[in-house]
């Protein structure tokens, strides 16, 4: 007779955990994207007092998504070696650091390694998660994703908003660095209100898993789907508010810019999820999402001051569903939590590393002599491709695309 393995503290037998683990999630979420936004709005000041040309003004952003592309492959690892709450705590403890430091910073040198510190501690966090959510609400996914998806851009909100509102009062460097209270309450609250989970090595080793996935071609589909269409988000945090300045826009509006786009990402990466819970095909959503970003990116290109709070509602609200959208399909691919997490983890490090060279990209068409124009219609085109993957998404191919795991 086989020997019943007890059920952790705070969990039940559906996957359900409390609301305070659902709030934790939440306050997680918020926590990850304020180190990212709150740079835009000021980058300009930033680059005039510390000295950084727009490649390395790039870094600020290209390196947090190159770091979480290559951890996401190592958190699940490091979890199982150490253990997944203390993981999170450490991270939590690195976010909390990086963001201080930006207080004392005196040259670019600088300012770029607090955005690696902080960019580590987010990637772990978000390469475990996904697993963590499927773990603990195993039957609420889609509601819970949307919800993390949602508290993870609306962060980003908060962050660009208060970056410049700060600044006034007392300079960038408080606007950037002020995000360490927050992490340091959230970890707090990680060390008395995270469940007793059972450990994550159940399922099979994350090396063996990450290997299959290595040569699975919709493991690839999905991370490229996953990284190309979220590069327009990268894209929009390193720039937006230097290319409306230099179209004219004061830094405080620049900066609201942000904010609205944060608004309507996590509007929608909630909502979208919600929609879709009922039905096992995301494709039509997918699209919807798509098409809004492509329409938003356009009005960039074209007619960038005719409407600029709607092109960028547009592309706000496009970015923040697919993202959550994305997160959930890569997650129903495979039933066993480990399993579908380690996916989760595969994805998003592909995928960071891909959106991670969008920035860096514009930054170097910017010190050619070229205009952001250009890198508004590169991300049209990738987008118009990604339509064109999202056919291969159905349902039915998803036992039969990774029949090896």
């Amino acid at each position: 007779m086989q020997e019943r393995v007890p059920e952790p503290a705070g969990i039940s037998r559906t996957g359900t955990v409390s609301l305070l683990a659902l709030v934790l999630l939440v306050l997680l979420g918020l926590n990850l994207r304020p180190f990212l936004t709150s740079v835009g709005p000021v980058l300009d000041l930033v680059r005039a007092d510390i000295g950084l040309d727009f490649r390395a003004a790039a870094m600020l952003t290209t390196l947090p998504f190159v770091l979480m592309g290559l951890i996401a492959f190592l958190g699940i690892g490091v979890a199982r070696r150490f253990g997944e709450k203390p993981v999170l705590a450490a991270a939590l403890l690195l976010l909390m650091l990086g963001c201080a430091v930006r207080a004392v910073v005196t040259d670019g040198g600088q300012l770029i390694a607090s955005a690696g510190i902080a960019g580590t501690g987010v990637a772990l966090i978000q390469a475990l998660i996904p697993g963590v959510a499927k773990r603990w609400f195993a039957d609420r996914i889609a509601m819970v994703m949307g919800l993390y998806s949602a508290a993870l851009v609306g962060g980003g909100a908060l962050g660009s908003l208060a970056s410049t509102w700060l600044n006034a009062y007392g300079g960038w460097r408080m606007g950037l660095s002020m995000w360490a209270l927050p992490a340091l309450a959230v970890f707090l609250l990680w060390l008395v209100w995270a469940p007793r989970t059972a450990p994550i090595a159940a399922g099979g080793p994350p090396a063996v898993l990450t290997g299959r996935f290595l040569r699975n071609r919709r493991a690839w589909q999905l991370a490229a789907y996953f990284g190309l269409t979220n590069s327009g988000y990268s894209s929009l945090v390193a720039w937006l508010p230097s290319f409306y300045q230099q179209q004219g826009m004061d830094l405080a509006l620049s900066g609201n810019l942000l904010a609205w786009l944060a608004m309507f990402q996590a509007t929608a990466a909630f909502a979208m999820p919600m929609l879709v819970r009922r039905s096992a095909d995301r494709r039509a959503a997918l699209w919807l999402t798509i098409a809004v970003q492509i329409i938003g990116f356009t009005g960039f290109a074209l007619a960038a001051n005719a409407a600029p709070w709607l092109w960028v509602a547009l592309a706000g609200f496009g970015l923040g569903g697919f993202f959550s959208l994305s997160l959930i399909v890569s997650l129903d691919h495979l039933s066993s939590a480990q399993a579908a997490g380690t996916l989760a983890a595969f994805v998003q490090g592909i995928g960071f590393l891909l959106a991670s060279s969008a920035p860096w990209l514009i930054g170097w068409l910017r010190d050619c002599g070229g205009s952001f124009i250009t890198g508004w219609w590169l991300h049209v085109v990738v987008l118009v491709a990604m339509a064109g993957l999202t056919f291969k998404f159905s349902p039915a191919s998803y036992r039969r695309s990774m029949p090896q795991v």
